[in-house]
């Protein structure tokens, strides 16, 4: 028996968006796995812990609760709470190296999807807002209007941000020569339960309930802020 699955323009978005040749510059970006690599030996499992707890702590209350709001604010053209969603988020990131990386990657991920969507009232009035110096453009919420924009349902765009992430740290991993690529796999492999439930506990959360916690993660990218020497720029 066949079953026909109706495919929609929607989903080759949805793959685009998440591919790697996307040119956000995450591929850059080690989010303090460079700074912990000097600092002692590292394995399989340790890869897996620190992504897990970066999900469970960071990118799953923060950032995926910012997407969220961010796409909410975006299907109703409400410029006002997408600033203060993005306002709130910057606030949250205390590491200059980090927060500025991460509204680059915002900042180009917006100027990329606007090369190709045409007059799309909320991605043009929040682009204006952040040339106007009002807004900051970081990732995760540019990450959300752009997903608005090109139809992607928003679990869906929770599922690409943190599976993105975890991409970004298992990417930095191989170059650092820490995994080998079947390993690599395998983690993201087991990540699959901790990406889906960071997904359905934040991606509906209030703003005001958005926190991270995690100072051993912070004390590790203040560490790589420091280093004279390096590869990646988080």
């Amino acid at each position: 028996m066949s079953m026909n699955t109706k495919l929609s323009a929607e989903d080759i978005s949805f793959l685009q968006l998440s591919d790697s040749l996307f040119p956000t510059g995450l591929y850059a970006t080690s989010s303090g796995l460079e700074a912990l690599s000097y600092i002692r030996k590292l394995k399989s499992k340790d890869i897996w812990h620190l992504i897990a707890v970066y999900l469970q702590q960071v990118v799953g209350p923060s950032d995926c609760t910012a997407l969220g709001n961010a796409y909410e604010s975006s299907k109703k053209s409400d410029l006002k709470s997408l600033v203060k969603t993005d306002k709130s988020l910057y606030s949250m990131r205390i590491i200059e190296e980090t927060r500025n990386a991460s509204v680059r990657s915002g900042i180009q991920i917006l100027k990329c999807v606007s090369s190709f969507v045409k007059q799309n009232e909320i991605l043009d009035l929040y682009q204006n807002a952040i040339r106007k110096g009002d807004a900051t453009g970081i990732y995760p919420v540019s990450f959300g209007v752009v997903s608005w924009c090109l139809d992607i349902p928003k679990n869906k765009a929770g599922v690409m941000l943190l599976y993105g992430f975890t991409v970004s740290i298992i990417g930095a991993a191989l170059r650092l020569g820490i995994l080998q690529h079947f390993d690599a796999q395998q983690i993201i492999h087991e990540l699959r339960p901790s990406i889906l439930d960071s997904v359905e506990k934040n991606i509906d959360r209030p703003l005001s309930s958005m926190w991270q916690f995690a100072p051993g993660l912070d004390i590790l990218q203040m560490k790589h802020e420091q280093m004279n020497s390096k590869m990646f720029i988080t």
